[in-house]
């Protein structure tokens, strides 16, 4: 037993969040130990991981940051950048249109149309794909762009799809001139522990053009269909020098497994005949949970600590460790007006209490909660002050912030922040205020939510 304590402290990242494993170990030290290899433990022996692995680090050279860029940041001595430009390698770019959408069924139509006007290349990599108005819609246009002899691609992750597709589709695709990847296929007897997803969503086209956020490929995501209630999530469009980080991340997952590009350049999009006259800073970045760095929960830790005004939140998930917890907290202390938007009808009803379980430290505390009354909340958006907010794939939730591959843009001084901020401000509008009382569990509801704190690595 004293082996595992070990190992667990000695690969921790975060020794709160990895706490409840200790305590798992330690009530059942059998089971326990069997729950950390298959779900929390070092996979990076894992053939799939390790091929990853190695592709990003083959890949990774193509992120080259502009010097100007640079030196103009250096000179601000600004922290929030230098942390993914210094320490992450990822760019940061400037020559940028950027449009954001506050709902799937708005960025849509602007997702169809790109694809239609696409004259060299579609990659697409998400989390899950369901038949459907949607994706027929997008479908259709793949199967006529990749006849006109484009470079068709697509990366969905099995787990994802699992009850949505059946396990021909990659060859499915392929037999329509679609090039297809099933992400970490599982099997019966050892899909179990591949347990690091690929959590991500992006649409790029041609280099040119990415769409990201928090939508995947079906009709829950455009309010089509209603499981629900209204579903409230997010895209971000982005035409410029930016769309590179994201091409370079999917190109490192797709070359993972198929090792088609030994050179990603004719990839690249020249942009610099076209001035898109965007001032501000955009980095897209991405997680992974092969290196050592909590790249999403960083980048959230960082916008919190460093909010001056205020700091706004909506995720589907509050799944949160003691960092977060403090810094949240901390912040509101200080004077910060922080608030955090939650589903008002849960998904996933444990998860969700698991969630809830949160809302009395945090209120007591001056954080302020949100229950979006209309429906789900599938958005993860921070936004603060006025000047910074990053949209992207990473919920407040250990699976996101530790287990999966994800990715996020970060803005700085970008002109679309205020519609993040609008969007925010026009959800909470939308929202039940959670009091001091209505936080408060009885006995039995808080005995059964110090449980699921307990198991929360495993949700």
């Amino acid at each position: 037993m004293y082996y595992w304590f070990y190992g667990i402290i000695k690969e921790s990242k975060s020794l709160s969040k990895d706490l409840p494993w200790i305590i798992i170990i330690m009530l059942f030290p059998i089971v326990g130990a069997l729950l950390y290899i298959v779900i929390g433990g070092n996979l990076h022996k894992s053939k799939v991981l390790k091929a990853i692995k190695q592709s990003e680090e083959k890949g990774n050279k193509y992120f080259i940051q502009d010097e100007k860029i640079k030196k103009e940041i250096e000179s601000q001595n600004n922290g929030k950048i230098n942390y993914l430009m210094n320490y992450l390698n990822f760019p940061v770019t400037k020559n940028n249109n950027i449009n954001y959408y506050k709902l799937g069924e708005l960025a849509y139509p602007e997702m169809l149309k790109e694809l239609k006007n696409a004259k060299k290349f579609l990659f697409l990599e998400y989390f899950i794909i369901k038949n459907g108005t949607m994706w027929s819609e997008i479908l259709k246009i793949l199967e006529e762009k990749a006849k006109e002899g484009l470079d068709v691609r697509l990366i969905y992750d099995d787990m994802g799809c699992i009850a949505l597709l059946p396990t021909s589709y990659p060859k499915q695709m392929e037999e329509k001139g679609i090039k297809c990847i099933a992400f970490n296929k599982l099997n019966p007897f050892l899909g179990v522990i591949m347990n690091n997803r690929d959590h991500r969503k992006m649409m790029i086209i041609d280099g040119k053009t990415v769409f990201s956020g928090g939508m995947n490929l079906a009709d829950e995501y455009i309010n089509l269909e209603h499981p629900y209630g209204k579903w409230k999530d997010n895209g971000i469009k982005i035409t410029g020098e930016a769309v590179w980080n994201f091409t370079i991340m999917f190109l490192n997952m797709w070359n993972s497994y198929r090792k088609d590009d030994e050179d990603y350049k004719k990839y690249k999009y020249d942009f610099s005949k076209e001035n898109l006259e965007q001032n501000g800073y955009t980095i897209p970045y991405g997680e992974t949970p092969l290196d050592n760095e909590i790249v999403g929960e960083n980048v959230y830790l960082n916008i919190i600590n460093q909010a001056q005004k205020y700091v706004y939140i909506m995720t589907p998930y509050l799944i949160i460790d003691t960092d977060m917890i403090n810094s949240l907290i901390l912040a509101a202390k200080r004077g910060v007006d922080v608030r955090i938007v939650v589903p008002g009808i849960p998904d996933k009803k444990i998860v969700y209490s698991l969630t809830t379980s949160y809302f009395e430290t945090l209120i007591k505390n001056g954080v302020k909660i949100y229950k979006y009354t209309p429906g789900f909340v599938h958005s993860k958006v921070f936004v603060s002050d006025d000047n910074i907010a990053t949209v992207g794939t990473i919920n407040l939730d250990y699976r996101s912030l530790y287990l999966h591959f994800e990715c996020g843009v970060f803005m700085q001084d970008v002109e679309e922040i205020k519609d993040v901020k609008k969007d925010l401000v026009d959800t909470i509008g939308e929202s039940h205020f959670v009091s001091k009382k209505e936080a408060m569990p009885k006995l039995l509801k808080s005995v059964w939510q110090a449980v699921l704190r307990l198991f929360a690595p495993l949700m």
